[in-house]
């Protein structure tokens, strides 16, 4: 089993770009009902990256922590565990 978790983040609020800490994580879109398949992304060398569902822009900041995102809000918590 692997050793730390991918991070999830989404975007209720429609924002134009969002944030983030890290350059491999997860989109889920919005909160249900309004999720799409929950994709793994990762920027590789780049600074960012377009879900392909949901058209987010997610652009990486290191000074962010993983679960931290500019604009606030936007990480995802699974409540089913």
């Amino acid at each position: 089993m692997a050793g730390h978790s991918i991070p999830h983040f989404q975007n209720d609020a429609g924002h134009a770009a969002v944030e983030i800490g890290v350059k491999e994580f997860m989109c889920v879109g919005a909160s249900q009902p309004f999720d799409h398949p929950h994709v793994y992304l990762d920027m590789g060398d780049d600074e960012e990256i377009v879900c392909p569902y949901c058209s987010t822009l997610y652009k990486h900041d290191p000074s962010l922590k993983a679960d931290e995102t500019r604009p606030a809000g936007c990480a995802y918590h699974d409540e089913a565990a």
